[in-house]
């Protein structure tokens, strides 16, 4: 399984961007997607979750500015994320869960490479 985000950039306080995460590979059933942020000198955290029944889960902060949505046809996690804050600046990482056809009963996790959004004023 490899992970490809894009989407990323530097806009200014106010403006939008939207994030994009595909993953490729062969016999797997995606479980959970989710992006996470890990800012400068800060640990990395959940921004926003997935799971397979379109249940969605924010971290407070971005609570009605961000959006999360799968496309399970083109195995794509997106984030839109809408009138972004300063505190939004870090490197945005996609990250999945699946299932191996060969062996269901057991989670494994994949990372994206990183993509960075900036945000100034």
């Amino acid at each position: 399984v490899q992970l490809q985000a894009s989407g990323g950039g530097s806009v200014q306080a106010g403006e939008s961007l939207r994030l994009s995460c595909v993953v490729s590979g062969s016999d797997f059933t995606i479980s959970a997607m989710g992006w996470y942020r890990q800012a400068p000198g800060k640990q990395r955290e959940l921004v926003a979750g997935i799971m397979s029944g379109g249940s969605t889960q924010y971290a407070d902060s971005v609570k009605g500015r961000f959006t999360i949505s799968r496309d399970d046809a083109q195995n794509t996690v997106n984030l839109e994320m809408k009138n972004l804050e300063l505190d939004d600046t870090g490197v945005y990482y996609c990250n999945v869960g699946v299932r191996y056809s060969a062996n269901t009963g057991r989670l494994h996790v994949y990372w994206g490479q990183g993509t960075q959004v900036t945000v100034s004023s």
